[in-house]
């Protein structure tokens, strides 16, 4: 019996996961707004939260744009998490918990 509940003392303690975002540099706000509010949700819960910018076409020739809406996620999400990685070439920014 003690080793059924710890079995499931150990199922049930849920480990922080990595869960993951993706963007393009043309997002429209409404969508923003509903990507940045499950961030908060996950980071609230202590899930790390990884932001990728993907671009396709002449969006390439734009980077700037993508590394603008990176800066403007780590500015929204602040409060409650801490940046872990921000990789300008790769376009990816990885968010933990505060």
């Amino acid at each position: 019996y003690r080793y059924e509940q710890k079995k499931k003392q150990k199922q049930s303690s849920s480990k922080p996961s990595l869960k993951e975002v993706k963007l393009r540099p043309n997002v429209g706000e409404a969508d923003y707004g509903v990507r940045i509010s499950r961030a908060l949700q996950w980071l609230e819960k202590g899930d790390s939260v990884k932001f990728q910018v993907r671009l396709r076409g002449r969006e390439h020739q734009h980077r700037d744009r993508a590394t603008d809406l990176l800066q403007r996620v780590i500015d929204d999400l602040s409060k409650v998490g801490e940046v872990q990685i921000f990789d300008r070439r790769a376009l990816i920014v990885q968010l933990v918990p505060s």
